[in-house]
């Protein structure tokens, strides 16, 4: 008899708090012995490093294009040292969030299609998909999630949305995602 194959689950969303709830509670329902962990963004640091730098070095503002670009380089981090090792294993692994948030604060940031589905090509296909449908967190204290953490840094402009607006317009694009899955 054949072993079960590894599941990668992928839990997506604006607000970062209920994207760790949600990908807790996806593992939570999986076997115990079969459980592999969450896998959660930025666990190569670099937007850590990105804050650090943003308060220490006057970094500048980065581009909606260089956050993406950012997280395409954490989640390659991420699927060599987190996923793949544990799918290899036969495990569930929770990505929280994976490629369908990024999407959508690419879209919501006004970045083309085409260019968002270049640059996630790499990403595994998830095995399951949820979906959090929560606002971004009002207070900036509780903002954990990617699309909060990015919202937070793109410059404010005139012509721009502002940062809720964004949010906001990133949640609707992840709905529509949703729908379409």
């Amino acid at each position: 008899m054949s072993r079960a194959k590894g599941l990668l689950v992928a839990v997506d969303g604006v607000n970062g708090v209920s994207v760790k709830t949600a990908a807790r509670a996806a593992l939570a329902g999986a076997d115990r012995a079969r459980r592999g962990g969450v896998s959660a963004w930025d666990a190569s640091g670099i937007f850590e490093e990105l804050a650090v730098a943003d308060e220490e070095e006057g970094a500048g503002t980065p581009s909606a294009r260089t956050l993406l670009l950012l997280y395409a380089a954490d989640l390659v981090f991420r699927l060599r040292w987190e996923i793949q090792p544990a799918l290899a294993e036969r495990r569930v692994v929770v990505a929280a969030p994976y490629v369908d948030t990024a999407v959508a604060f690419g879209r919501a940031a006004g970045i083309s299609g085409g260019w968002l589905t270049n640059l996630f090509s790499f990403a595994p296909a998830p095995s399951v998909r949820h979906y959090v449908d929560a606002a971004a967190a009002k207070a900036k204290s509780d903002r954990q999630g990617y699309v909060e953490f990015c919202c937070e840094r793109l410059p404010g402009t005139p012509q721009a949305p502002t940062r809720q607006e964004l949010m906001d317009r990133a949640r609707l694009q992840l709905k529509a995602v949703a729908r379409r899955r």
